[in-house]
Parts: C-alpha cells; structure tokens; sequence
C-alpha cells in the first residue's frame, strides 16, 4: 500500500482541526510495520483512510494499484470486505454469539462456504478450538482479542490493519497476542501495520513508523 501526501480535516461548526499534513507512507507486500505516536498525532485517522473508512481532503491511497479516493462508498466496502482485515483495542464480538458464530457470521457476510467449519479451523489456528463454544463474556480479554484477530482474517486478506489491539491488555496477555499476530502474518505473508502506544509490540516490528502533528517523522 502507498500513501501519498494525505490531508485529514474535521470540521465542527466554525472550527476546523487538521489530523494530517500530506502524511505519506509506503508498506511492502509481506511486511510487518507499526505506528506510533502521540495522542492526537494523527495514528488513527490515518488507519481509518488507509482501510477505507474515511475519505481524505487531498491526497492518494494506493492499494493494488486502485487509488481508493477515488471510490465510492459501496466499492471502498467492497475492496474492504474482500481484501482488508481490521482489528481494533475493543473487539468488535456480537455479545449473544459464541466465538465459533462470531468468527462463522463474519465469513458468511463476506460470501465464504462452509462458514462452521472454516470458522474452527481459524479458532484452532489462535489456539482457542477449546473455547469456540464461549460467549464474549466468558473470554479473557486476550482471548476476546485472538478472536477479533480470526474475524479479521475470515476473508483471507492481503492486508491486516490494527488500532491499538493490545491496548486494554496487560503486558503480558499483549505479548501472547502479538505472537499470534506474529505467527499467522508469517504464515500468511500478509501485510500487517499496527498502531499502538506500546513501545515493545512497536519494536517487533520489522519496520517502526512514527507520526506527529500529522506528518511522518524519522525515528
């Protein structure tokens, strides 16, 4: 993916705050990248255009050689479902639905078959077969967390973008994650960026970017 200098302004009313500055940032097919920066900086809103969830002012988003500024909602959607995984610091489970539905309804939405079976050959991959039949109350937080990965992974992306996964976890239940994270981006070959505040995950990184006042600064 190639970002090219990226403008982000929030309007409300009369006041205008501007979250990017011409950031730009390229990512190699297979790499392991995270972000990192002060709050305010910039980070998330710049997850948020580079998975196609929002829309800069200026500026390019380069994925698979489709600039994706200039899409449409539903196309930016589709591009998404298909192609991009998002994880986010609070796992994005459907409370009344075990781990196993949860991971099996995000496959279905996005068109796969044998939505059940695939659903705990993921679950098995995160180390959580054994808990496939657990509602998001009964899991850990990093339990919770393993299965938003396995949610994020139910289309088979190319890319995987994560906003603060390990933010809500101790340092140890953020280890176990990122080694998982670690190990299903080798075996896949996808191509991962994390936001975080986490100075450790940031430097397992194979590359470590950082952000300020909007503009990618050298580390």
């Amino acid at each position: 993916m190639d970002v090219r200098e990226v403008f982000k302004i929030y309007r409300e009313g009369d006041t205008e705050t501007v979250a990017l500055r011409g950031a730009s940032l390229e990512l190699a097919v297979g790499e392991f990248a995270s972000l990192v920066g002060p709050s305010g900086s910039g980070k998330t809103s710049l997850l948020w255009i580079m998975a196609g969830l929002a829309l800069p002012a200026a500026g390019q988003v380069i994925f698979e050689g489709v600039d994706l500024t200039r899409l449409d909602e539903g196309a930016r959607g589709r591009l998404r479902a298909s192609r991009i995984g998002l994880v986010f610091q609070r796992g994005n489970l459907i409370p009344f639905l075990n781990a196993e539905e949860n991971v099996a309804m995000a496959i279905t939405l996005n068109g796969g078959r044998q939505a059940a079976r695939r659903a705990r050959q993921l679950l098995a991959e995160i180390g959580l077969e054994s808990r496939r039949q657990h509602y998001p109350r009964q899991l850990s937080g990093g339990e919770a967390q393993r299965v938003a990965i396995a949610l994020a992974l139910a289309n088979e992306p190319v890319l995987l973008l994560g906003d603060e996964i390990t933010g809500e976890l101790d340092s140890g239940t953020s280890e176990a994650v990122l080694e998982i994270l670690l190990e299903v981006q080798r075996q896949r070959r996808m191509t991962v960026l994390t936001v975080t505040h986490n100075t450790w995950l940031a430097r397992q990184a194979d590359r470590q970017l950082a952000i300020a006042d909007g503009l990618m600064v050298a580390q």
